[in-house]
């Protein structure tokens, strides 16, 4: 029987992890590496200096900040719903769609490319609530990190194959059709990788706690988040750490969405931007294990504000770029820090989340996430636009980095995790009840 168990329990977390592989490609090639410079040099070549960049940094903030304004009551009507998981299903299904009708994107059509990734970002940003609201149900204590630490290296992964494949097709096929069918292969990968967690991975119990059965579930949503701020002083070493974390990932953020199209901008060619995207995939992936587990020996915390010491030296050095082996060094550097210090963020956050109520406070994860992906890529738009160069705009978010640091100092994560596990405790007593 604990044979069995254990079996079951890890096709459980191979199946959650394998969502990471599949979205990861949105990430990848849409986001990051393909679509931002077939955007600038294809789509958008014929609007005037970098208004391409500026568009394109506008339309980010926008996903996101539609992204942040419904991610807390989502969150919120997921718990009380026990619905986190056809919750994932239909936003996945809008962001799959949006990146498929991106194959129909070519010359001049920068308003529907911009249209597209708004609606897919949204799409990609609201199902990753529901998914990483679905951890802490799936792994303890003592594996949280290890578990978190394998979704990033997966994602890097399978998001990194999907890349070198699509690379292969716009270097061998005619025109423009190389990019557009890559746009298709992420809609496809995505969707078929989501199917596993689906059929796997259990849904939580609904939590009706302090609200009761049959209210409306909207109703119930913003009951629950009154709640919620009723009692912000016993929750606040986590909203602390929100705050910390609203600050770094912005600067995080910010990176990965702008990399390439700075690059693209200062003249650095399209094979060197996307092959360096595609180097920092899989440099990340034994970089996030490696990372897990030095979390492990020097705690959680100290291991995130050593990759943001790291994250700030790189903003200084985007300064300074001017050629392509510059951008390769560059990439490599992110690969070491990146999926580190975001796996080990969710994880950490993930232990001082009350289990009965991880959508809900994951959806405040999203929303420090998306607020700070607001300020990030409007912020850097708006250096450019003022400057008319995008090199002031890469140096500017070291502020993110070191606000960050500092404020992580604050958090005491063990007062953060007592109060999770005695809330853990009273609502397993009153489902026992």
């Amino acid at each position: 029987m604990a044979e069995q168990a254990d079996k079951l329990h890890k096709k459980i977390i191979n199946a959650w992890c394998l969502y990471d592989w599949g979205n990861s490609a949105f990430s990848t090639t849409v986001e990051a590496a393909v679509l931002p410079v077939y955007f600038a040099s294809v789509v958008a070549a014929d609007l005037p200096g970098n208004t391409a960049t500026v568009y394109w940094g506008y339309a980010a903030a926008f996903a996101l900040l539609v992204s942040a304004l419904l991610a807390p009551i989502l969150g919120s009507i997921a718990d009380y719903t026990g619905s986190k998981k056809r919750l994932l299903a239909w936003f996945a299904g809008v962001g799959i769609i949006a990146t498929a009708v991106l194959f129909l994107v070519d010359r001049g059509d920068w308003q529907l490319a911009l249209g597209c990734i708004i609606v897919g970002s949204i799409g990609f940003a609201g199902a990753a609530i529901f998914y990483d609201s679905l951890l802490p149900h799936i792994a303890g204590p003592d594996e949280i990190d290890y578990v978190s630490s394998k979704g990033y290296a997966l994602g890097y992964l399978g998001g990194g194959l999907l890349l070198a494949v699509n690379i292969a097709m716009i270097q061998l096929l005619p025109g423009t059709l190389g990019a557009r069918l890559s746009f298709l292969s992420v809609a496809l990968w995505w969707g078929a990788f989501t199917v596993p967690l689906l059929r796997r991975v259990p849904e939580p119990a609904a939590n009706t706690a302090g609200i009761g059965v049959g209210v409306n579930p909207v109703k119930a949503g913003f009951t629950r988040l009154g709640q919620t701020f009723r009692h912000l002083r016993r929750y606040r070493q986590l909203f602390l750490f929100l705050v910390a974390f609203w600050l770094y990932n912005d600067g995080i953020g910010t990176i990965i969405k702008m990399a390439t199209i700075y690059g693209a901008e200062i003249g650095i060619g399209q094979l060197d931007l996307i092959g360096a995207l595609l180097m920092t995939q899989f440099v990340g992936i034994p970089f996030s294990l490696l990372f897990g587990k030095f979390g492990s020996r020097i705690g959680t915390k100290r291991a995130i504000m050593l990759g943001l010491a790291w994250y700030t030296l790189i903003s200084i050095a985007g300064y300074f770029m001017a050629v392509a082996w510059h951008f390769w060094a560059l990439a490599f550097a992110v690969g070491m820090v990146q999926g580190g210090t975001q796996a080990l963020s969710r994880s950490l956050f993930g232990r001082m989340a009350p289990k009965a109520r991880s959508a809900e406070f994951f959806g405040f994860y999203d929303v420090s996430s998306k607020f700070a992906g607001i300020a990030g890529p409007a912020i850097f738009a708006l250096v450019g636009q003022l400057t008319g160069s995008s090199r002031l705009s890469i140096v500017s978010l070291i502020i993110f980095f070191i606000g960050g640091i500092l404020l992580l100092t604050r958090v005491r994560e063990d007062e953060g995790i007592r109060v999770a596990d005695e809330e853990n405790r009273a609502a397993q007593a009153v489902a026992v009840a």
